[in-house]
């Protein structure tokens, strides 16, 4: 059954594990299909897809429909066990032309930057990278003198994070967006919940496979900012890679990780695995110590929603104050020592 207001989520899974922007964006796919009064349609791709018998795709799509999927396409196929580009978008592509989607949603990852514009350009539609926000709206045309309703706006940063601009695309379907991971809120899984499991067989051309895998190697994260409950950040004022040992002892003592500016980044003192912000990482921890950073539109686009914000600069007037819940002025050699003694103090 094709509904034209549906919103598609594509779902990316490795070894049966299911992406942490999939769920967040199956999240706001069921809030945009309940505004549209449609449905949430998940893709997904892969090869026995972690299921507990070969070949049944039943474990894993489930999984899907509990996180908010009502249709899931599964694509099961020896040739869809690693991703590579061109059989991939051969899939999104055929079943976007069959049934016609009203919204397609991609995770902005690595994944979803390749592909996403590959579907985009074969569809001849728009595709707004790197969201921060979806809604559905009603859009005037002052030129056409005409109302289009119930479209997607599509919310970003646009030059260098100044400006926030919202992107229509009124007259191509499906409207298409990759959004970044952290930005939106996964739902709980409702277990039991119903939905339809259609299995799709796709059909390559020999031009699909002109990209062989001859090996894979998967390097592990080591600092994952995106779950830490605390965070201590620092920014271009901790002024060396040595000076970012104090933030590295107070977030050990506080069981946190390590975050930093862009500046910092920048300046060598810390790899960019640590980078919060629009071109970082988007966290949202309980705690956040932001020590030495101005905040700059763009750093506390990705922090702000953090629970509770403590910031310590010597700059009585530095921007990261407009964000912070406790605002400390001085220099942050002297500050953190007090903070960590603090703490162990209380421990003991």
């Amino acid at each position: 059954m094709t509904n034209e207001r549906d919103v598609w989520v594509l779902i990316e899974q490795e070894d049966g594990r299911i992406a942490e922007i999939s769920l967040e964006l199956l999240a706001k796919g069921h809030e945009l299909a309940q505004a549209l009064g449609s449905r949430v349609c998940a893709v997904l791709c892969g090869y026995q897809l972690g299921s507990p018998s070969p070949g049944s795709e039943q474990a894993l799509a489930e999984t899907v429909i509990e996180q908010g999927a009502d249709h899931v396409f599964v694509a099961d196929h020896p040739e869809l066990e690693m991703y590579r580009t061109l059989p991939y978008a051969r899939v999104m592509i055929d079943l976007v032309r069959e049934h016609h989607p009203y919204i397609f949603l991609v995770g902005a990852s690595p994944l979803g930057r390749d592909l996403a514009p590959r579907v985009a350009s074969a569809l001849c539609v728009g595709l707004t990278a790197d969201c921060t926000d979806l809604q559905i709206g009603d859009y005037t045309s002052k030129k056409e003198n005409t109302v289009y309703k119930d479209l997607l706006f599509q919310i970003r940063p646009a030059f260098g994070g100044n400006i926030i601009a919202t992107i229509v695309n009124p007259k191509t379907r499906p409207q298409m967006a990759t959004v970044r991971e952290g930005v939106m809120r996964r739902h709980d899984p409702v277990p039991g919940r119903k939905g339809i499991i259609e299995t799709i067989t796709p059909h390559f051309q020999p031009e699909d496979f002109s990209l062989r895998v001859i090996s894979r190697e998967i390097r592990e994260p080591t600092v994952k900012l995106k779950d830490a409950s605390v965070i201590v950040a620092g920014g271009a004022g901790v002024a060396s890679q040595e000076k970012f040992d104090l933030l590295r002892e107070l977030a050990n003592t506080l069981g946190g990780e390590v975050g930093a500016s862009r500046a910092a980044v920048d300046a060598g003192f810390i790899s960019h695995e640590h980078q919060v912000g629009q071109t970082g990482t988007t966290v949202r921890p309980r705690l956040y110590i932001a020590a030495g950073i101005s905040g700059a539109i763009q750093h506390r686009a990705g922090m702000d929603k953090s629970n509770k914000i403590i910031a310590i600069n010597t700059d009585p007037d530095a921007p990261i104050f407009q964000v912070a819940h406790y605002k400390i002025v001085g220099d942050l050699e002297a500050v953190l020592p007090l903070l960590i003694r603090a703490l162990r103090d209380k421990a003991k």
